[in-house]
């Protein structure tokens, strides 16, 4: 029973921002879990994806690495379709790539600044969110969508995030907007809030000294988490466990917003 609920076998999942931290980690997953897998980062990064790809299919598992930037809507448009083409169906969708360009108090915050971040974290997960939503729709049986938010989306920030907290607090009202709006078609929409995991993204946060200590002494358990410990909710919102859950923020955070 309990691997039934879990698995993933039969499934095709399509993850933004695969080449390497949380995506990887979720990627190689869901792998495990049976699903095939579609995995999508920015075009600078080409051999990285490669690499998790190859990692795939070593796990038995079919892989699709796609070189996408999500706040472009034609290779979101690109990307959807090439993965119909090549395993014909989507399952599920992660919506994982995320941007924060720049460190910059509200008021000194450049406007293409705070665009470039709404159109990475908020804009792109919406427009791939809908693509995949009508492909979801069609095949009938519905699907899961899992938008990865942050806690900086439920708690605002004074240091230089700004733009990015503003970005995840509305992913986190379109997760349950579209998660009403979909659930008639059993698709299930939900976000993940990780806290201070500790990737490549989140670099400044555990590199610089100053910044370190202060989200340690915020952290109850007192310490940054890994990629790996968001696995084990992403696969549970992914499966047959999950199937009466949707429109939740969910916290994974080491109880830092406590």
């Amino acid at each position: 029973m309990l691997e039934s609920l879990f698995s993933l076998k039969g499934k095709v999942a399509l993850i933004t921002g695969g080449s390497r931290g949380i995506g990887r980690a979720i990627a190689l997953a869901y792998a495990e879990a049976g699903a095939d897998l579609v995995i999508s980062s920015r075009n600078r990064r080409p051999p990285e994806l490669e690499k998790v790809a190859e990692e795939i299919q070593a796990l038995g598992k079919k892989a699709l690495p796609l070189p996408a930037h999500v706040g472009r809507k034609e290779e979101l448009q690109s990307l959807v379709q090439k993965t119909l083409q090549a395993f014909g169906r989507i399952d599920i969708l992660v919506n994982n790539a995320g941007a924060n360009p720049v460190l910059s108090a509200m008021i000194d915050l450049e406007e293409d600044s705070f665009e470039k971040v709404l159109e990475v974290n908020l804009k792109g997960a919406f427009l791939l969110s809908k693509a995949v939503a009508r492909e979801m729709i069609k095949q009938g049986g519905g699907g899961r969508i899992i938008n990865m938010s942050s806690v900086s989306g439920l708690r605002a920030r004074a240091d230089g995030t700004g733009a990015y907290c503003i970005s995840k607090a509305a992913m986190n009202m379109m997760t349950q907007v579209m998660a009403r709006e979909l659930a008639p078609y059993n698709i299930l929409v939900n976000a993940i809030a990780p806290g201070s995991i500790k990737t490549d993204f989140s670099r400044v946060n555990w590199t610089d000294p100053e910044r370190k200590a202060q989200r340690i002494r915020e952290i109850e358990i007192k310490r940054f988490g890994e990629p790996e410990e968001v696995v084990g909710l992403a696969l549970f919102l992914a499966s047959a466990a999950s199937s009466f859950v949707t429109g939740e923020i969910i916290r994974v955070d080491g109880g830092q917003t406590i």
